[in-house]
């Protein structure tokens, strides 16, 4: 039972790796997306974009009252990021953020409310990097690979080890073959 546990943790592994949400990935001094949608068309009473290591230094956005707040803004971001649909059409939450740089690498939450009290979250994950370096995608896909590779090479591991196992003691023939060549020396 134990190797079949753990042949099937192997082989779900790489799976799981390859399930994480795509991280987004920028070349420096480009303007990028931030996408966030409401779960309606409702009113959007409260629209809040941190970053999570900012802790309590302002908000990369803020909107309340139907409009946005620049005063709240951490001054990182302060006339870099604009609704991408002022209007927020089909729940449309989005942002861009302008000019990024490797400073605005990290993981961005973006927390809408609307009218009558329903509430979404969503994490972005991005990336600000020159592309000679393997990130986002590519990073991952290497990883999967790697991964897979090392669960493939376990496995063949692990049923040559089972079968020489059943071979040596399990194997009636062999444990005779055994006992005869001790009785000849």
């Amino acid at each position: 039972m134990f190797p079949f546990a753990v042949l099937c943790f192997l082989l779900v592994l790489p799976l799981s790796a390859s399930e994480e949400p795509d991280e987004l990935t920028v070349k420096p001094e480009q303007d990028v997306t931030l996408g966030c949608r409401a779960l309606s068309d409702d009113l959007v009473t409260l629209l809040e974009w941190n970053r999570r290591d900012l802790k309590d230094d302002g908000y990369v956005f803020f909107y309340r009252n139907q409009r946005p707040y620049e005063k709240y803004q951490h001054p990182r971001y302060r006339g870099r990021v604009e609704l991408r649909d002022p209007e927020m059409m089909h729940g449309d939450v989005s942002v861009i953020l302008k000019n990024v740089t490797v400073n605005d690498t990290g993981t961005y939450d973006c927390r809408v409310i609307i009218a009558g009290g329903n509430q979404s979250r969503q994490l972005i994950n991005l990336t600000v990097a020159d592309s000679d370096h393997p990130t986002g995608q590519e990073g991952r896909l290497r990883l999967v690979v790697c991964l897979s590779i090392t669960a493939g090479i376990l496995v063949i591991l692990l049923l040559l080890s089972v079968s020489v196992y059943y071979i040596m003691y399990k194997n009636p023939s062999y444990k005779a073959a055994a006992a005869e060549s001790t009785e000849v020396t």
